[in-house]
């Protein structure tokens, strides 16, 4: 599958299924250097990591997880890969090198505009200029697993290596997956472990809020809650208005929760 990317947004989404079976037949296909770009979901991601190896036997496949920004990908893989076989290399975690990079507020974040890209991450300007040193030195095909924002970076501000693409795969949710990542934020909602959280941290779990609140498999009755959470996290930010905007979502549905009320005028009294 390796769709015109002129026509993106127009194409129907395909079923996940077929989707994940594209992305299997052309990685057993490829031999030797090659650049695949897969959006999905972090828990769609973990899912993947353990079963592309199933499928593919016969093949090498290894993984390269980031938890904090880089600004050079080639010395990674490269220490990584040294003295062992690698024939697909799965590469989850780029997505700090841009939050790092990303100067906007949270505010800004939670009002939808995050895609309005501006700048060029180190990481991007690296991976332009090194785009032949990876061809030339690393025979293997390289996943990146990236969220739609992350990979609209890719297409706007790395054109130089994002156009050496072997593929663009799209794995849509399915409300399996929109279930398992709401239960996986709410069981680790926590308000310290919140404020142990970096700025990138934050920034990438307030995506996870806002894409898990907006998929359409989402359950109504699972919205309160994650309008909740979010509330918290956005109050350890110092984001306080933005807060309240979500507490008062969760308080649309759930007017009694006393608890939000409560974090509510907490957040009101530091915004005063």
């Amino acid at each position: 599958m390796n769709p015109n990317l002129s026509d993106w947004d127009d194409d129907l989404p395909p079923e996940p299924d077929e989707a994940y079976q594209d992305l299997l037949r052309a990685l057993k296909r490829k031999s030797g250097f090659g650049l695949f770009f897969v959006q999905c979901t972090p828990v769609e991601a973990d899912n993947l990591i353990i079963k592309l190896p199933q499928e593919i036997p016969n093949k090498k496949i290894a993984v390269l997880r980031f938890v904090e920004a880089i600004d050079n990908l080639y010395q990674p893989v490269a220490e990584f890969v040294k003295d062992k076989q690698v024939d697909i290399l799965l590469i989850k975690g780029l997505e700090y090198s841009l939050y790092k990079y990303e100067k906007r507020s949270f505010g800004e974040i939670t009002g939808g505009k995050f895609s309005n890209l501006t700048s060029v991450p180190h990481i991007l300007n690296h991976l332009n200029q090194q785009r032949e040193r990876f061809r030339d030195n690393f025979p293997i095909s390289f996943v990146f697993l990236l969220r739609s924002f992350s990979i609209n970076y890719f297409i706007h501000r790395a054109p130089d290596f994002f156009d050496w693409r072997s593929g663009v795969f799209e794995l849509p949710t399915t409300p399996e997956v929109v279930e398992q990542e709401s239960n996986r934020l709410l069981l680790e909602g926590d308000y310290k472990e919140y404020l142990k959280l970096s700025h990138e941290q934050k920034m990438e779990k307030v995506l996870d809020f806002q894409d898990l609140l907006i998929e359409k498999h989402q359950m109504e009755s699972s919205k309160p809650s994650l309008r909740f959470e979010l509330g918290n996290l956005l109050f350890t930010a110092s984001e306080y208005e933005e807060a309240i905007a979500s507490y008062d979502q969760a308080l649309k549905f759930q007017p009694d929760d006393h608890e939000a009320w409560n974090n509510r005028g907490n957040a009101l009294f530091n915004l005063g």
